[in-house]
C-alpha cells in the first residue's frame, strides 16, 4: 500500500520596491519560504543573479535538502545496525550549469565526515552510506547524479 505525504509550504515575495516588476532591476529577488511551524526562512535568488547573498537560494537548499536526507537515513540505519556516531559533519557542494535556456544542476557531491565510538564500526558505518543513498527521498527524486566521498573516523578513545 502506497502511503502518500504533503509538504505544504508558502513563499512570499518580499522583494516589490514600490514599481513592482517594472524592470529586470527594479525589483529585488527577496522572498521567504514558511510553512506551519518551522520559522521563516529568508529566501533569495544566487548574488549570480541580483540575489542576496545573506539569504538563502534554492540551489542551496537543494543541495542542503539531499544532505539531510541523507545524513538522517544514515544515522537511521546505524542506529539499527549497531554502529554508534558521535559525530556527522557534511561538507555538500553542487554543481549547476547555466545554459541558454535556463540551467540544470549536474551533480551534487555529499563529503560526510563520521565519527564512530568503536573500531570495529568502521567498516559498517562506511557500507552504510550506500544503503542511506538507496533509501533518500530526496536523492530518488533528483534527475543529477549524487556523488558520495565520506570519511568515516574512530572516536578518540580520550575524547569524552
Amino acid at each position: 500500500m502506497t502511503r502518500l505525504h504533503t509538504y505544504p509550504t508558502v513563499v512570499t515575495w518580499t522583494g516589490n520596491k514600490g514599481t513592482g516588476t517594472s524592470g529586470y532591476r527594479d525589483y529585488g529577488r527577496d522572498h521567504e519560504l514558511s510553512a506551519d511551524g518551522p520559522p521563516v526562512i529568508p529566501g533569495s535568488s544566487d548574488p549570480a543573479f541580483r540575489g542576496d547573498p545573506a539569504r538563502w537560494n534554492p540551489e542551496q537548499l537543494l543541495v542542503g535538502s539531499l544532505s539531510q536526507c541523507h545524513m538522517l537515513w544514515f544515522l537511521h540505519l546505524c542506529s539499527t545496525a549497531g554502529v554508534v556516531v558521535t559525530a556527522y559533519v557534511d561538507r555538500a557542494v553542487g554543481t549547476m550549469a547555466e545554459t541558454a535556456d535556463g540551467g540544470h544542476f549536474t551533480e551534487v557531491v555529499l563529503r560526510p565526515e563520521v565519527t564512530v565510538a568503536a573500531p570495529e564500526m568502521a567498516e559498517t558505518a562506511m557500507r552504510l552510506h550506500t544503503d542511506a543513498h538507496k533509501a533518500c527521498f530526496i536523492a530518488s527524486s533528483v534527475n543529477f547524479p549524487v556523488h558520495h566521498e565520506p570519511v568515516v573516523r574512530v572516536q578518540d578513545a580520550g575524547a569524552s
